[in-house]
């Protein structure tokens, strides 16, 4: 049997797991329908799609997709509007900041993992001030393949230098769950974040299951205490 090495690191997805960024991207495509004639949305009829960047608001919001002609314009338009707007509304969800800390206090590190473009999610996760700051910040972009191929958690593992399986990685969305035990870690499912209505995060089969970042830590203790059984 395969001994699994102890906890060192929880990994996190950004967009809905760790910050709540869905306010200032529905606000970026809000900006996009008002410039196209069209009224502004309901952020809630938004929320949902925020994991999914601009090819999910712009797909929504403005009916548009990557196999039609205006897509790569109004792609690019999407990214230079959120680049200014990213840090007007979006925040760590309540008790994030404390998650993180009591992480360090149990002598593990913590970095983000996400399918956001590293120049966008480095300045965003800078701008939150994190103290303890991330171990490291990982885009879709940073690796080869985004998520759920394994690839950026294989990266954020040689960057703080360790084995994928001592890391437990945290996200919203079922290719996070997918990408996460590919790489061979543990997995937590953030059902608090950005689920589609009527999504059964079961299916997903991730090791845990929170509702509340506050649920983060003691997931953690639980999963690295089965792990060293």
């Amino acid at each position: 049997m395969t001994t699994r090495p102890p906890i060192a690191a929880v990994l996190l997805d950004l967009d809905g797991t760790l910050l709540d960024t869905a306010p200032d991207l529905a606000a970026t495509v809000n900006t996009m329908r008002t410039d196209e004639g069209l009224s502004e949305m309901p952020a809630a009829d938004l929320r949902h799609l925020a994991s999914w960047g601009a090819r999910g608001m712009l797909g929504t919001g403005l009916s548009v997709t990557p196999d039609d002609a205006r897509y790569e314009e109004l792609r690019l338009r999407f990214l230079d509007l959120y680049r200014e707007k990213m840090t007007d509304l979006s925040q760590p969800f309540p008790g994030t900041r404390e998650a993180m800390q009591e992480l360090i206090d149990q002598g593990l590190q913590w970095g983000v993992v996400t399918n956001k473009y590293e120049s966008l999610a480095v300045p965003l996760m800078q701008a939150m001030n994190f103290d303890p700051a991330p171990a490291c910040i990982v885009g879709g972009d940073s690796a080869a393949h985004a998520k759920p191929h394994p690839a950026p958690l294989f990266l954020a593992c040689e960057q703080i230098g360790l084995d994928p399986a001592s890391c437990i990685y945290v996200g919203d969305s079922d290719r996070d769950i997918e990408a996460g035990r590919a790489a061979g870690m543990l997995t937590i499912a953030a059902a608090y974040g950005y689920i589609t209505p009527g999504e059964d995060v079961a299916v997903w089969k991730a090791d845990a299951v929170i509702h509340d970042i506050k649920e983060l830590v003691a997931a953690v203790v639980e999963l690295s205490s089965q792990a060293s059984a």
